[in-house]
């Protein structure tokens, strides 16, 4: 599935790799993979409730998420991963 990146995911992963350098590496691996299989097992893919109920995360390391929801493109019909945000557990929840 092709990855939409939205600004406010740009700027949380910007902000969440200048903050912890050594986490652009895994972020970049975690977002290949989403590509390829968003359920791929390693990613711990789950789906989320509450006011993101349309929403899931996958995990990037021990207390890093990323926020993202399956949709259709109504040009292409085919289903994209919109990317919504990425940060510690505390900050996406």
């Amino acid at each position: 599935m092709k990855l939409v990146w939205t600004p406010r995911f740009v700027r949380a992963a910007r902000r969440l790799t200048r903050r912890q350098p050594v986490l652009l590496e895994d972020l970049e691996s975690t977002l290949r993979r989403l590509e390829h299989d968003p359920f791929d097992a390693a990613l711990r893919t789950h789906k989320l409730g509450g006011a993101l109920k349309d929403c899931w995360a996958c995990s990037v390391g021990f207390d890093c998420r990323l926020v993202f929801a399956i949709v259709k493109n109504p040009q292409t019909k085919e289903n994209e991963i919109l990317l919504h945000t990425a940060g510690t557990h505390d900050e996406v929840y």
